[in-house]
């Protein structure tokens, strides 16, 4: 079973990753507060190693293994960004990383994941093959598993972005995150509030993958969605741990169309002169849906990666 971190977990996090993750900048635009009614800081985990996020919590979960689990290595599934922080992170380490890839991920994100040094394992496009896959490896191997997600490391590695952005910016009033499977809005949310506990928090989830705001509303976790969303990083179903944190801090799910994504994503690029992949824009999407919620505030909106498919582009 998967614990949630606590705040000391999560500093001790920030103290294991310090030598291997970037502490990432917070930007502003005029442009985008005027936009939004409010004024936004914009933690900007697309300059962080590995282009996402997910180096904290990979980094943190391979810190965090004892010697002799390190020798056998890590495995994980991934679309992307976590396998390519989890083959990182191993790096840092000198220790093995084997990653599950669904058939139609990003290919600039696979291809970064061979460069840092992974090896890939295909499997089909679904939640239940990734995870097959995956236990397959582990018996296999002997290798631990390292969840995107529902890994009690890999949380309170994500939940430094937290600590560093009430750091930065101590005053503001509300953050709002992108939501998938729940990694980050889980250890965020429980760093924020053991230091801050007014503060209000949000997450913004693409409409063809809103399991975690279906779950949020029926009271139970909903695992009958089937994904269908540009947001290729946000397909996964929210964990259990991680749901039980999304309710345990009231956290409010803004759904958001792709088209709205889209938008916003044009537009971070335009004024904030930031690649960011379609992904982290949800959370941006969020405050230009529900402005009413944000109106006059203070919000730390995390950008939570930049690995995009150059190519990809019709330009």
């Amino acid at each position: 079973m998967t614990v949630l971190p606590t705040l000391a977990q999560i500093q001790d996090a920030a103290a294991r990753i310090a030598p291997h993750a970037r502490v990432t900048p917070v930007l502003r635009s005029d442009a985008l507060d005027a936009l939004a009614g409010a004024q936004l800081y914009f933690k900007c985990e697309n300059l962080q190693r590995g282009g996402a996020f997910k180096f904290r919590g990979a980094c943190n979960a391979v810190w965090a293994l004892d010697e002799t689990a390190a020798a056998r290595g890590v495995v994980t599934h991934s679309s992307g960004n976590h396998g390519n922080a989890l083959a990182l992170a191993a790096g840092t380490r000198g220790i093995r990383a084997h990653v599950v890839v669904p058939e139609g991920a990003v290919r600039a994100k696979l291809e970064a994941i061979e460069r840092a040094g992974a090896v890939l394992h295909r499997c089909a496009p679904t939640q239940a093959a990734r995870e097959a896959t995956t236990a397959q490896l582990v018996q296999d191997t002997g290798a631990v598993l390292v969840h995107p997600y529902a890994d009690t490391q890999v949380m309170a590695g994500q939940g430094t972005i937290a600590l560093e952005l009430l750091a930065q910016v101590p005053d503001i009033e509300a953050i709002v995150t992108p939501v998938g499977g729940g990694g980050l809005a889980s250890g965020v949310a429980i760093a924020a509030h053991a230091l801050r506990p007014t503060l209000s928090l949000h997450a913004g989830e693409p409409a063809g993958a809103d399991d975690a705001a279906r779950s949020m509303a029926r009271g139970e976790r909903v695992t009958d969605v089937v994904p269908d969303t540009i947001c290729d990083g946000l397909r996964a179903l929210v964990g259990e741990p991680n749901l039980d944190a999304l309710r345990q801090h009231r956290i409010d799910i803004i759904t958001v169309t792709d088209e709205d994504t889209i938008a916003a994503m044009r537009l971070l690029w335009r004024e904030l002169k930031q690649v960011v992949e379609v992904s982290s824009a949800t959370a941006f999407a969020a405050i230009l849906k529900a402005p009413e919620r944000f109106a006059g505030r203070r919000v730390g909106v995390v950008l939570t990666g930049g690995n995009v498919d150059l190519d990809a582009l019709p330009w």
